[in-house]
């Protein structure tokens, strides 16, 4: 049997990895191929946690700068998040990976509060747990909600699948064709040289906590069980 390298994982998806072409609103085949991917890793024995985006639905970012009230703008976006991980719950489900949504804003009716200890039990029973709502409070990212939580069930990696890009690249690949790819970094370069991998919170949660972080591309299927695998693909940040 294949044996995977990671005992526990958080993969963090953002909600333009769960859109189509248009980068905007939800795709079935897409939620339907991402489930697909989680089963195989959990079906290795592996312990999967989700963090979700909201960015195909709504972005607080967006709201504020067209004179929206921040905080009002990031309590729509967590909102979002809840959106799309009730979409991937269902995907899921109907595969047969039983699953638990959590979240930070309190909606008992659609999914459970998030609880630190019940979270990591559903863990050890090998349900998926997606974490949704972000942290619960505005300003703070999906990416800055992923190393949190992270840090919080102990998790060994956190796995950012992207749509758009496969590592990590000193330039936008898109309009540079000498982008150089980044095979390892660490925390520090990430943050010195503004790679804009995460934002600078969740990159200092993580360096803070030694969590790794790999980023790849989720475009190709079959990549979260590559990752999960311990394969050679994207681009993996480190400590310091």
């Amino acid at each position: 049997m294949t044996t995977a390298h990671y005992r526990r994982v958080v993969l963090k998806l953002s909600g333009e990895a769960l859109s189509g072409p248009e980068g905007y609103g939800l795709d079935p085949e897409i939620i339907q191929s991402v489930a697909r991917q989680v089963k195989e890793i959990s079906e290795l024995g592996v312990e999967v946690a989700v963090v979700v985006g909201g960015g195909n639905i709504w972005r607080g970012k967006v709201g504020s700068e067209v004179g929206m009230d921040r905080a009002t703008a990031d309590y729509m976006g967590m909102l979002a998040t809840v959106m799309n991980s009730l979409a991937l719950q269902d995907s899921l489900e109907n595969i047969g990976i039983p699953t638990r949504v959590q979240t930070s804003i309190e909606m008992r009716q659609v999914a459970e509060p998030y609880i630190r200890r019940k979270a990591i039990r559903h863990l050890e029973k090998k349900r998926v747990v997606i974490f949704a709502a972000g942290t619960g409070n505005p300003y703070f990212s999906t990416d800055t909600t992923a190393a949190l939580r992270a840090a919080e069930i102990e998790a060994d990696v956190i796995l950012m699948a992207k749509n758009n890009v496969d590592g990590v690249y000193n330039a936008d690949p898109k309009q540079d064709e000498n982008a150089k790819k980044y095979e390892e970094l660490s925390y520090l370069d990430v943050l010195n040289e503004g790679l804009g991998v995460m934002d600078s919170t969740a990159s200092s949660l993580c360096m803070d906590n030694d969590i790794p972080l790999l980023v790849f591309s989720i475009m190709e299927d079959g990549n979260i069980k590559r990752a999960v695998l311990g394969e050679s693909i994207g681009t993996i940040v480190r400590g310091k």
